[in-house]
């Protein structure tokens, strides 16, 4: 009989009559536990696979990006697909040279390791920039990294390579010639050297000229005619016009080196101090047996 009157129900009876279970708790307490059961199911099915290889949305944005910022463009379709299955394919080889143990004893692995710790252990001591009274204590403190060398305005005559024939009579009439006031530009041994420069550091005529040569621009009397004077090709007559002294220059002239140079610092102290942490957790033992021979 009831199920003779659930026949009879109307469309209307038993659309009310579905709602009136769907609203029921207990069914909501039923799916929410069939759900739960199948996630975490899955879940503990995921993390017991060794083999199992996961590529998320963040780490396809991160392969995306590397290509946009090779490529100057975003990957089309295909191409992120390929991004993804490169990534795939180099980390089952990956883990397949592991299982192998080919990771071992590498110097390039080894070495891309330790340059990853090394780049975490400077993260880790990054904080704010340094104020100016830092920056200054260390510009005070460093002056042979940020003095300024000497600056020089100069010429030079070319009198030929040192123990060539006739040199010391053409390094007197080269001088007899300017006291005369001969041109410069007429005198000497044509030479590819500039016969003048202007305004340049002393220390860039030393690499242009030698270390000699610069060291005498420091000391050779202003503003008259001065020989002879060595460089690395030879033996020269010079007329420095101007100088000026080194000097440590000013903060605000040497920010940005300051800057740089005590960061490259602050890295190296970071680096040397967790290597000291570290280095206190491990025994080092060093056996300097021969190899073949048998210890005492």
């Amino acid at each position: 009989m009831a199920e003779q009157s659930t026949r009879r129900l109307s469309p209307a009876s038993r659309l009310t009559a579905l709602r009136r279970i769907a609203h029921e708790p207990l069914l909501h307490f039923f799916l929410i536990g069939i759900a739960l059961f199948l996630y975490f199911g899955r879940s503990a099915s995921d993390d017991g696979d060794t083999k199992r290889i996961m590529v998320d949305q963040a780490q396809v944005e991160v392969l995306a990006q590397q290509f946009e910022t090779t490529w100057h463009r975003p990957p089309t379709d295909q191409e992120r697909a390929g991004l993804v299955e490169t990534y795939v394919h180099d980390e089952i080889l990956y883990r397949e040279g592991r299982s192998l143990g080919l990771d071992r004893d590498d110097p390039v692995i080894k070495r891309r390791v330790r340059q990853r710790i090394e780049v975490i252990a400077e993260e880790i001591v990054i904080r704010e920039p340094p104020g100016d009274a830092e920056l200054a204590a260390y510009l005070q403190a460093n002056p042979a990294s940020f003095k300024r060398p000497t600056i020089v305005s100069f010429e030079q005559i070319f009198l030929g390579p040192e123990g060539s024939d006739g040199l010391e009579r053409r390094l007197a009439d080269t001088r007899l010639a300017l006291e005369r006031g001969a041109d410069p530009g007429s005198l000497g041994q044509p030479t590819l050297l500039p016969p003048r420069e202007d305004t340049v550091g002393v220390d860039l005529a030393s690499n242009r000229f030698g270390a000699q040569f610069g060291a005498q621009l420091e000391t050779v009397p202003l503003g008259q005619w001065t020989g002879p004077v060595v460089s690395g090709y030879g033996v020269h007559v010079v007329r420095v016009h101007e100088r000026v002294p080194a000097a440590l220059p000013s903060l605000e002239e040497a920010r940005p080196l300051v800057v740089r140079e005590w960061e490259s610092e602050r890295r190296k102290r970071a680096l040397e101090e967790n290597y000291r942490q570290l280095r206190q957790k491990y025994r080092v033992v060093i056996d300097t047996t021969p190899t073949g021979a048998v210890p005492k």
